[in-house]
């Protein structure tokens, strides 16, 4: 034990890498895309779901703030299993939350607390993932990591959803279906965080590094002011604000749409119906979308795609508006659709990936892919929080005819970035 703690690791990086990123992705589909679905199975209004879910977005904002003091006061292994053990106890207390009368706001609370951890998890965990792997390990991880972190959000967008609408299907009362939902998924956590307090290695180089926090910070700050002095940011902070403005609206009211009956403008699908055609159809198709994107990118360049890309994000949106005025009943069709729209995001939001990697270029990379990542999520957050507010005053049709127009900043912002002919071409690159 004490030579593995010394930096040898007596196990392969295929029994800690995947698992490490599921643990890294199941939180935030929680938090981000269940929660939606629980909310609107339990009789919360459009408008609230979208401003209170929408608001989850800010430890992802925030995140590069107080990210050096994952480097100053902890080593990573360390910020990894606490965090994970937090955001157990954060889905057990939903799961005990839920069948009071004061559900909303206390569940709510927790979903907070579990956003906040599931954000400090997700540098923890990418920081060890460099420590933890050699360079040319870290190349060939890329895939798996981006893999399984699409399994968790396939497993948690769709097979929780599933679950919880099997036993709605069975009888069992929402609020009683989702708590025991939830006990399950902080029992899957809890031996995650079981699993990787004996599996994580403990590599070289990660330590605490208290002893030398004038310095560090005197770096980061100067990382972090370094990063607005780059040649044409305003241009690129634009671009991070606006490329998913109508995305960032239509995420949060497609589950409301679906789930809501044709008598208020929905689909009237069942919770199940939901978590296999947008949860597992759809998260299948987003997957695909992104690996052929990464592909198509490695072969031609960012710049021979961006055009192309821009429009698979926001062109496949006129689906929603086409389901809005038929009221299509046919789960193929529905499944069809929202594939079809899936893979475009997947595909389009490549180009976005690569946009940031070419700002985070130079000294400070991780630094300033760390800010683009917060200013993304700064984008998605403010008009996500405002979508449930549009759509009950618009209606479905409405709306979606609105998240169209919406999309006219997308274009505008990718027409005004420089890109250099061959980037993006034969590199590796990140996977969110």
């Amino acid at each position: 034990m004490k030579d593995w703690k010394r930096g040898t690791n007596p196990h392969s990086p295929f029994t800690w890498v995947p698992t490490l990123y599921i643990a890294e992705g199941v939180p935030y589909i929680i938090a981000m895309t269940v929660s939606v679905v629980l909310y609107k199975n339990l009789g919360i209004s459009n408008r609230d779901i979208a401003l209170y879910t929408g608001a989850f977005y800010l430890p992802w904002v925030i995140k590069p703030l107080w990210s050096p003091l994952i480097d100053l006061l902890l080593t990573r292994r360390s910020w990894v299993l606490k965090t994970e053990f937090f955001i157990t106890l954060t889905l057990l207390a939903v799961a005990l939350s839920i069948p009071s009368a004061s559900f909303f706001p206390i569940t709510l609370f927790f979903f907070w607390l579990m956003a906040f951890s599931s954000a400090t998890h997700d540098t923890a965990a990418d920081g060890f993932y460099l420590l933890g792997l050699k360079t040319h390990e870290q190349a060939a991880f890329v895939g798996v990591r981006t893999a399984f972190y699409r399994v968790a959000t396939i497993a948690a967008k769709g097979g929780v959803v599933i679950t919880a609408g099997f036993l709605e299907a069975k009888g069992i009362p929402s609020p009683t279906a989702w708590s025991l939902v939830f006990y399950g998924i902080a029992l899957f956590f809890l031996l995650l965080f079981c699993y990787h307090y004996f599996i994580l290695p403990y590599p070289r180089g990660d330590e605490r590094r208290f002893h030398s926090q004038v310095r560090f910070f005197s770096q980061f700050f100067d990382a972090f002011a370094s990063f607005f002095r780059k040649k044409g940011i305003l241009t690129f902070i634009a671009f991070f604000l606006l490329y998913r403005f109508a995305e960032a609206q239509l995420v949060k009211m497609v589950a409301p749409f679906l789930l809501d009956p044709p008598s208020r403008g929905g689909l009237g699908l069942t919770t199940a119906q939901v978590g296999f055609a947008y949860g597992t159809v759809g998260v299948t198709a987003l997957m695909l979308g992104g690996l052929l994107g990464g592909y198509a990118v490695y072969r031609k360049g960012l710049k021979y795609w961006l055009w192309i890309m821009v429009s698979a994000m926001h062109v496949p949106d006129l689906i929603f508006l086409y389901f809005a005025y038929a009221l299509p009943q046919n789960l193929l069709l529905i499944s069809f659709g929202i594939a079809i729209e899936q893979f475009g995001y997947g595909f389009g939001f490549t180009a976005f990936t690569m946009v940031m990697l070419l700002v985070a270029k130079g000294e400070y990379q991780t630094v300033h892919y760390a800010i683009a990542t917060g200013i993304m999520a700064f984008g998605m957050m403010i008009p996500a929080m405002i979508s449930g507010y549009l759509q009950e005053l618009l209606g479905y049709k409405h709306f979606f005819l609105w998240v169209i127009l919406a999309t006219i900043p997308g274009f505008v912002v990718t027409g005004l970035v420089k890109v250099e002919p061959h980037f993006g071409k034969k590199i590796e690159r990140h996977d969110r």
